[in-house]
């Protein structure tokens, strides 16, 4: 009987401090035949983050949205990836994504851009922690492998810091030093 108390407390506790934001994406009615008719239920797609580089999207189905809602919420809980950010508000470089027919490409941007992108990939920067991001959906609308795509494309994001130590570098011999990136600007405006 304690032994119970003690796992709805610590249960009860973990759900009162929300330490993860979630965005419902999509929530479909769904039928199942069976031999009197036919049995509707829901499915539901949330995506789940803590707005500081972590995210996750689920599924869940049930007969209520609620339910469905919730199951989705978990199955995101467990499924969460750990993304890099610059400056904690963009990308380090441009990525394509791919799931099925989905392809979408993301690409960093400056300050102040905001994020550009449409339906569910929004959910999931803004999930994420993205401020400033530009991403373009070629192919598929559907949200279940949209979301894929953009997870994909999020998987294959490397830090400097992440590449240098897999050279076994420092991060300043990898990344391409500022002044001369500013005077190669400066030689391409005197050209035009």
């Amino acid at each position: 009987m304690a032994r119970e108390d003690n796992r709805r407390g610590g249960r009860r506790d973990r759900d009162e401090t929300p330490e993860f934001a979630d965005r419902l994406v999509a929530i479909n009615r769904v039928s199942k035949t069976v031999k009197g008719g036919k049995r509707f239920g829901f499915a539901a797609l949330v995506v789940v983050g803590d707005q500081k580089g972590r995210v996750g999207f689920g599924k869940g189905k049930a007969k209520e949205v609620p339910e469905a809602i919730r199951k989705a919420t978990e199955a995101a809980k467990r499924g969460m990836i750990r993304v890099q950010l610059r400056e904690g508000r963009t990308l380090h470089h441009d990525m394509e994504g791919r799931h099925g027919a989905g392809k979408i490409v993301m690409r960093t941007a400056p300050e102040g851009t905001g994020i550009i992108a449409g339906g569910p990939m929004r959910a999931v920067f803004e999930m994420l922690g993205l401020k400033d991001v530009v991403s373009k959906s070629t192919g598929t609308q559907n949200p279940y492998n949209m979301i894929r795509a953009t997870m994909d494309g999020l998987m294959k994001e490397q830090s400097p810091r992440s590449v240098a130590q897999r050279r076994g570098k420092k991060v300043s011999d990898i990344l391409p030093k500022r002044e001369e990136s500013h005077h190669a600007s400066d030689q391409v405006a005197e050209e035009a």
